[in-house]
């Protein structure tokens, strides 16, 4: 039902239109009434009345199928049935068999807005209505065959598409309580693993800190010391820091190559970018590497370069050092030579650099003959290609 299901209610125009439709389609077997009315000989007041009621039941038989899933009350749901029975009563014994359908209708309303334990009983209640008044309106016997198992057969179909529906929406709930409750134990252990790694190392550079200034006035190369290892502390700690956060957001270069597109063309700069690469024989580690090294080119690509294109390569090379995997990220923008913006300091290439380095990789940024060029290499296993 293109997502909206039977006992689910609809969230927006689309989906009411759907189910509309959708509930809408099945009442081309209200065609026998239809039939009777205009052809079965009736006289024009007869023919009023019945067009009457029959649209007065496929309006409430729409409303009470339509609502389903809005938290109605079962009496509510059961008196609404009750009228759709009195209605299909009425017209079955006033105007012949042809009508007696309309109490398939209504077993199917009973299977879709009530739960099973009301539905079971409902159900079963129509159809037995349907049969005595099939024996009472003439040649209604002829027409009890075919509608009988319909009816019961439809509204228990009824009744497990609302439960699979009904289960669907709780596993959908349980996945997104799952989710949360996995991001909060993440948050949580990501505070712990903080305050255990600064809690200790900054309580020493306090320490330190107080001691070399009391040091200071009579003993300053004491004080030199406590302060050479409050650098050495706070190196340590930065450090810690930075392995515990990436721990926690590794990324992976496939979703770097799609997000490294989607930022591209955001900012309006013509993307060539490839398929995600093979990645047998390159460590999780290098992968790492290669796509922070990719956000931090196209960051500076969209940001700095004024680019009007930007080109991606991920290749596998063989050099004198072994295999490697490489990437390249060249622009078109104001990064020529002489004029190297991205490459000063302070715009996160020394820590790429470091990054590649703890994996064995280099990194090499500079102007090239259109503009900018980042190249970043990490070395892989050989699996027996090359390009």
């Amino acid at each position: 039902m293109s997502g909206v299901g039977l006992g689910q209610r609809p969230e927006n125009r689309r989906q009411r239109v759907v189910k509309s439709l959708w509930t809408g389609i099945w009442l081309v077997y209200l065609s026998a009434p239809v039939t009777d009315l205009l052809h079965g000989g009736h006289g024009t007041g007869v023919r009023v009345l019945g067009w009457i009621g029959l649209a007065a039941f496929v309006v409430w038989y729409m409303v009470l199928v339509f609502r389903t899933g809005r938290g109605e009350h079962n009496r509510l749901v059961l008196g609404s049935l009750g009228v759709l029975a009195a209605q299909s009563t009425l017209l079955a014994l006033t105007l012949g068999r042809e009508w007696l359908v309309l109490f398939v209708y209504v077993s199917i309303a009973s299977g879709a807005a009530l739960p099973l334990r009301l539905a079971r009983w409902t159900i079963p209640a129509a159809s037995a209505l349907m049969a005595a008044i099939a024996f009472a309106v003439p040649d209604g016997r002829a027409y009890l065959a075919g509608l009988l198992i319909p009816a019961l057969l439809g509204g228990f179909a009824m009744t497990g598409v609302r439960e699979l529906v009904r289960t669907t929406i709780a596993l959908r709930e349980a996945r997104a309580t799952v989710a949360q409750l996995a991001a909060n134990e993440e948050r949580l252990r990501l505070a712990r693993d903080l305050h255990d790694l600064l809690g200790h190392s900054l309580s020493l550079i306090t320490l330190k800190s107080e001691l070399a200034g009391r040091m200071l006035p009579d003993h300053p190369d004491k004080a030199a010391q406590q302060v050479a290892d409050i650098e050495q502390v706070s190196r340590q700690a930065l450090v810690d820091v930075r392995e515990a956060v990436t721990g926690y957001r590794r990324p992976r270069l496939a979703a770097e190559l799609a997000g490294a597109r989607a930022a591209l063309t955001a900012a309006g700069i013509v993307a060539e970018i490839p398929s995600p690469p093979d990645l047998d024989g390159v460590p999780e580690d290098s992968e790492s590497a290669l796509a922070w090294a990719l956000r931090e080119a196209v960051t500076n690509v969209v940001r700095h370069s004024g680019a009007r294109r930007c080109t991606v390569e991920v290749l596998r090379r063989r050099t004198l050092d072994g295999p490697v995997l490489e990437l390249s990220v060249e622009d078109n923008g104001r990064g020529g030579p002489g004029t190297v913006p991205a490459a000063t300091p302070g715009n996160g290439l020394t820590g790429l650099t470091e990054r590649l380095e703890k994996t064995g990789g280099t990194l090499e940024a500079g102007g090239s003959r259109s503009g900018f060029r980042l190249t970043a290499r990490v070395p892989v296993t050989d699996v027996g290609s090359g390009s």
